[in-house]
């Protein structure tokens, strides 16, 4: 993988992680007019590493109130470390179980488009949900579901953040307290699939390492300004507008994949 490629694939990862239009998804298709997957699922974790950095950098305020909080036994600290704990629970058993049929998913590229289309769907279920949900934060069995959720967006062409934050908008959390809760449980999801993949580090090449580096610095950058843009969009209440968006992705990159 060259400069260039690594670049793009690091800018497409950072500005579609945390809108809602699936980074997985864009990868696969990016990937998809650049040619064979040569870089496996090691590259895809690396630029989210990138973005799970941008997570911090935006949040750190937040961040560090709650590593404080945790340190100092402060009740409400705890609280909400536990809710992204049992959000994160679904995942686990996918992630040790199933990782390599989920990984097969990113070779089919059908799936996307389809998937895509689902997101679309998700998106346009907020229009509603996002003028009556007023909680600070979720409930333990609403984190529970937003976990679900999660589990759900593992397939490419489903949005994470669209996904969860619409589950938490439809359970009734407020939309910036439905992002903050996403994001910070995308901390944890991205953090242990980073683990997972540590023993592959020692066996890649240095080209792909080289490649690996630029693609997260690139997709940090690029994910602290999507993330911003993210917020400025859900207080206006215009998150469904994506729906069109991922809806016409999909439509037109099935259409590709049937003339190729």
């Amino acid at each position: 993988m060259g400069w260039i490629e690594a670049t793009l694939l690091g800018l497409v990862q950072g500005l579609t992680e945390f809108l809602p239009v699936s980074s997985s998804g864009h990868l696969v298709i990016v990937e998809s007019f650049l040619g064979p997957r040569a870089q496996g699922i090691l590259f895809e974790v690396a630029v989210h590493v990138g973005t799970l950095f941008a997570i911090l950098l935006f949040f750190r305020a937040r961040v560090a109130a709650l590593v404080s909080g945790v340190l100092r036994g402060t009740p409400e600290a705890w609280r909400y470390v536990g809710k992204l704990a049992v959000a994160t629970l679904p995942a686990v058993p996918v992630g040790l179980f199933l990782e390599h049929r989920v990984e097969a998913l990113f070779d089919i590229p059908w799936v996307v488009g389809v998937a895509l289309l689902g997101t679309s769907a998700i998106l346009l279920t907020t229009r509603r949900s996002v003028q009556t949900a007023h909680a600070p934060e979720p409930t333990w069995s609403q984190a529970l579901w937003i976990g679900l959720a999660q589990v759900v967006a593992i397939i490419p062409g489903i949005s994470r953040s669209g996904t969860t934050v619409s589950a938490a908008l439809a359970l009734g959390v407020a939309p910036l307290a439905a992002t903050e809760f996403s994001f910070l449980l995308g901390v944890v999801a991205i953090a242990g699939a980073a683990v997972l993949k540590v023993p592959a580090m020692t066996s890649a090449s240095p080209d792909l390492v080289w490649a690996c580096a630029l693609g997260a610095a690139v997709s940090l950058v690029s994910g602290v300004g999507a993330i911003w843009l993210f917020v400025r969009l859900l207080r206006s209440k215009r998150f469904h507008w994506f729906a069109a968006y991922t809806a016409s992705v999909g439509v037109a990159f099935l259409l590709w994949t049937q003339l190729h």
